[in-house]
């Protein structure tokens, strides 16, 4: 079943689904900047555009372009910012 997420007044929207490896969402980030926490480890791919990245407890913001990724773990938030339309894939584990 694939099910829709909205969020920050529909800046930031989301397509999830479950395979056999585990939950993903695959989504469009509008220009901005947004906090998201994690209940369990988020690996965020960046299809398309870049996002730039403020994990906890840390004062600089990575830069994450199309093709890379990061990892977060679980419990945790970071913030996240995107001067483009930016396309990602978000896997849970």
């Amino acid at each position: 079943m694939i099910t829709e997420n909205q969020y920050f007044d529909e800046q930031v929207k989301s397509l999830g689904y479950q395979t056999s490896a585990g939950k993903s969402t695959i989504g469009v980030i509008d220009p901005g900047e947004y906090e998201f926490g994690t209940a369990q480890k988020e690996i965020m791919n960046v299809i398309e555009g870049t996002l730039e990245v403020l994990f906890s407890g840390k004062t600089d913001w990575e830069n994450y372009k199309a093709g890379s990724f990061f990892e977060v773990p679980a419990n945790d938030s970071f913030k996240v910012k995107a001067t483009e339309p930016t396309a990602y894939l978000c896997q849970y584990r």
